[in-house]
């Protein structure tokens, strides 16, 4: 896995458990509640995991072969 898929996992994994906490009635943010409501997590959320799925993350072996051929040909 490289560097710019972890980084992007562990956001998207901290944007989810927020939205858990949230959706628990758990303050998961420090602040006030009204700040950090459920508008701002599921707008948080909604971004990360946009951004998380437009990324090609070569995770399958079809993407590790895609990968490799673009390293091959000097495209990245």
């Amino acid at each position: 896995m490289d560097k710019g898929t972890l980084i992007r996992t562990i956001v998207l994994t901290i944007a989810l458990c927020n939205q858990f906490l949230v959706v628990t009635d758990l303050n998961p943010i420090p602040g006030s509640e009204a700040l950090w409501g459920e508008v701002i997590s599921s707008i948080f959320t909604s971004i990360v995991a946009a951004w998380a799925w437009f990324k090609n993350n070569y995770i399958t072996a079809k993407g590790k072969k895609q990968r490799a051929v673009i390293h091959q040909h000097k495209l990245d």
